[in-house]
């Protein structure tokens, strides 16, 4: 495989969780061709968390990248501090070269400082949303995402998000199969459904209150099964509307729009591991036809599963 070399830009004050993410994502694996350097605009750069971090290299590897990836930064407590004209003239450097550049949590604040974002959907941290939207008025925020991806520029919201988004990076480069077999190596979900408005403080929830979290189990080894609503609200014990209720506010997404997710997740798995036709993948995935799979896939993918499988075969 020709080799994807991947720049983390660690800004001072980085999150270390934020920079963390995409240095473990991206390390050097069998299956994978990223090679990873943590860069900074100084040899040493300060955390959020009082330690400092030693970079391996300068802003001349941002230049050599083909991805570069900005994790949250707070000099100071202030996400909104300008990097250098220097640091901006190089993330404007590599967007105009084609490269792909990636924002982590408070890091779209950099991307937006260099006008990387105008014109753009974009996202951030559910807590500096507004700062975003009122001091880069060209950027279109989108606030109830967990990463949003614009082709080659791609924004996550906050920390924890960062995973999301890297797995979907792997998911476009190389396949669902290798980016779950990372997934289960982070004991992360391979792909979380719904929107950072779900991590937003909110009430209590009601005592008695349970996780759904088996139920979503037992419909992941059942999807080529016509589950319905009724179905899973019964295997969870409660009643349809009270589902309804609890799902929503624990995955941030409707049962049938999860269902839809993990019926693609399988069928993507499917293509890459397997020989079946396209009409027996639609079966055992749950979405009964190849004429449904395809217009799921043409929607959701942009693709057809002759293509996807194309792609991705090994």
């Amino acid at each position: 495989m020709t080799t994807h070399r991947v720049a983390i830009l660690a800004l001072d004050g980085v999150t270390p969780l934020d920079l963390a993410i995409p240095a473990q994502i991206f390390s050097t694996r069998p299956e994978t061709p990223y090679e990873v350097t943590v860069c900074g605009p100084g040899s040493k750069v300060t955390t959020t968390a009082g330690f400092s971090l030693v970079t391996e290299g300068g802003l001349d590897h941002l230049r050599a990248a083909d991805t570069v990836i900005v994790p949250g930064y707070e000099p100071g407590g202030e996400p909104l501090v300008r990097p250098s004209d220097e640091v901006l003239d190089v993330l404007v450097q590599a967007r105009e070269r084609g490269r792909r550049v990636v924002s982590i949590c408070t890091g779209a604040f950099a991307l937006a400082a260099a006008g990387i974002l105008d014109g753009l959907h974009a996202t951030t941290h559910w807590q500096h949303i507004d700062e975003l939207e009122q001091d880069f008025p060209a950027v279109t925020v989108d606030r109830d995402v967990l990463y949003v991806d614009e082709g080659d520029v791609l924004t996550s919201a906050g920390v924890c998000c960062g995973i999301d988004l890297c797995l979907h990076l792997v998911r476009r480069d190389l396949g669902a199969l290798v980016a779950n077999r990372i997934a289960r190596g982070l004991v992360a979900a391979p792909h979380r459904d719904g929107g950072q408005a779900q991590y937003i403080p909110a009430p209590v929830t009601v005592a008695g209150d349970t996780s759904l979290s088996e139920t979503r189990g037992w419909a992941l080894c059942h999807l080529d099964e016509p589950l319905t609503l009724r179905d899973l609200a019964r295997h969870g014990g409660v009643s349809p509307r009270t589902f309804m209720r609890r799902f929503g506010a624990e995955t941030g997404t409707t049962p049938l729009q999860w269902l839809l997710g993990a019926r693609l997740g399988k069928a993507r798995e499917l293509l890459e591991t397997t020989t079946y036709s396209v009409d027996q993948v639609a079966r055992d995935c749950g979405l009964g036809t190849a004429a449904n799979l395809r217009l799921h896939f043409r929607r959701t993918l942009n693709t057809t599963p002759t293509a996807y499988r194309r792609t991705f075969t090994r």
